[in-house]
């Protein structure tokens, strides 16, 4: 029989602190958050393997590792407001909502949408899931302290970074492989400054593929 508790310490243990996350809040929230509950039945125990699942076409949930690093990069508050762009099922907006005061779970897919605020209901209750398309964000709960985006962007994500206050940070998988690089965004001047933190990759989320180059 499959033990989720098990498999969750083996997650921590052999993937999340073994990659130097050591925030103690962020650590608790990945042992008591069952991952399991937030992908598809047909994939529950392989939902603490260190890769990538697909949980709808050209959709995935990160690994653990590159979501827990993301997350402890931002020094998140406990009473920040979060923005998380592409929540899928909804672990990230899970997780986070056990680190901050609130988070808007954005995911464009509706089946997705519906499925997460199913999930999250009984564990999150200051999780808010909202409908409609990531690259636009979720202007009505703005400005937000963090903005996640749970997947990777070929173009800095300007119109999330309008969304953000002045002293706000925004996580993101920037590029694709072999170039891709998670990265910490800030506001400066009225644009978005980036700062590569570690070598990661993932699926580009909808609405944040570059857009063709001309060629003469």
């Amino acid at each position: 029989m499959f033990d989720s508790a098990t498999a969750r310490r083996m997650m921590v243990d052999g993937q999340v602190l073994t990659a130097d996350v050591h925030n103690p809040d962020l650590i608790a929230a990945m042992l008591n958050v069952p991952r399991e509950r937030f992908v598809p039945p047909s994939l529950s125990e392989l939902a603490y393997v260190d890769c990538d699942l697909e949980i709808a076409k050209g959709r995935s949930i990160l690994k653990p590792m590159v979501l827990a690093k993301l997350i402890q990069a931002a020094d998140l508050r406990s009473e920040d407001r979060v923005l998380d762009v592409g929540c899928g099922l909804g672990y990230s907006s899970a997780i986070l909502g056990r680190l901050v005061g609130s988070v808007v779970a954005l995911e464009e897919d509706a089946g997705l949408a519906r499925a997460a605020k199913e999930a999250l209901a009984a564990s999150a209750a200051n999780v808010e899931v909202v409908n409609g398309k990531l690259a636009e964000g979720w202007p009505a709960a703005a400005p937000y302290d963090f903005i996640l985006l749970n997947g990777a962007t070929e173009v800095t994500p300007e119109t999330l970074g309008a969304q953000l206050k002045p002293d706000g940070r925004l996580a993101c998988i920037l590029g694709r492989p072999p170039a891709a690089k998670a990265t910490i965004f800030r506001p400066a001047e009225g644009r978005l400054v980036g700062r590569p933190i570690f070598d990661a990759a993932a699926a580009i989320l909808p609405g944040f593929v570059a857009p063709p180059a001309f060629v003469f």
